[in-house]
């Protein structure tokens, strides 16, 4: 099964990318938490242009991606689980589980770093919330966070299936949790002891910094409860909150061009708030 996985990474990839993007755009239709600030359209448009500039910036910049490398390691004994006599089951379940604290780790890092907080409010500064946010992410974020994640496998020593999962779970469940969909709340309260849901997760874009510094996993939701992150709903509620930033918030920012700008751009008046400062 393992080795089926490995050889088929790409479609793999593919077929979860795009069925969950599919799934989670259909049931926003269908059943939509709330309704939406900007037009739809222009959001996906740029959102979904800079999703696709990524994933080729990628493949352009590094000689090697995280399976590759974690298949390196394992060849080379490389890390803590490679020299580590685990069962195979339970080394990929440790893998996921420890990959996922570090992408918690690295996430509250982008926001109490000012120069990381300059690239990751792009990300915060969707007018609204919906499965494209998920994959909204400057390019320098990309990058940085790819060479962490590089880091993390190599001194981990994952196993190359448990990267796959690993990365397939965290592009899966980004898109599940920004999506813009009603569920039960009684479904929601049990289903968040496992998983990020999109009523968590949502509460981490208000434009209340006390809530945006919170609710940090993308997948577990584990880290946010154990280290004090974790907050339940937002104080306005889910109809009353606003998402985003107290700044850019003309639609001129959800064009492609400012996105790529918007580190660089200073905040006016709202400078001195400014998370991570």
């Amino acid at each position: 099964m393992s080795e089926f996985m490995l050889r088929h990474e790409v479609p793999i990839r593919l077929i979860a990318f795009f069925g969950v993007l599919g799934a989670v755009a259909l049931w926003e239709l269908a059943a939509p938490k709330r309704r939406l600030a900007a037009p739809k359209a222009l959001r996906w448009m740029n959102n979904l242009a800079l999703t696709f500039f990524n994933s080729f910036l990628l493949r352009w910049s590094f000689p090697v991606l995280a399976v590759g490398l974690a298949a390196q390691g394992e060849d080379r004994a490389w890390g803590l689980l490679n020299n580590w006599l685990l069962p195979e089951w339970l080394a990929v379940v440790v893998a996921v589980a420890l990959l996922d604290l570090v992408i918690y780790l690295q996430h509250l890092m982008f926001h109490h770093v000012p120069a990381f907080w300059r690239l990751h409010r792009m990300h915060h500064a969707d007018l609204d919330i919906d499965v494209t946010t998920g994959a909204r992410f400057h390019p320098v974020e990309i990058v940085l966070s790819m060479g962490i994640k590089l880091a993390a496998i190599a001194a981990l020593g994952t196993p190359a299936v448990a990267v796959l999962i690993f990365e397939v779970l965290l592009n899966a469940t980004a898109m599940f949790n920004h999506g813009n969909v009603r569920l039960p709340e009684r479904f929601d309260r049990w289903l968040r002891w496992i998983v990020v849901t999109p009523d968590m997760h949502r509460v981490h874009h208000s434009i209340v910094r006390q809530e945006t510094d919170s609710n940090f996993g993308f997948n577990l939701t584990w880290w946010d409860r154990l280290l004090g992150t974790y907050r339940a709903q937002p104080a306005a509620g889910h109809q009353g909150m606003t998402i985003g930033l107290p700044y850019f918030r003309e639609l001129r920012f959800s064009w492609l061009p400012w996105l790529l700008l918007l580190p660089a751009l200073d905040t006016g008046p709202q400078r001195p708030k400014e998370q991570g400062e």
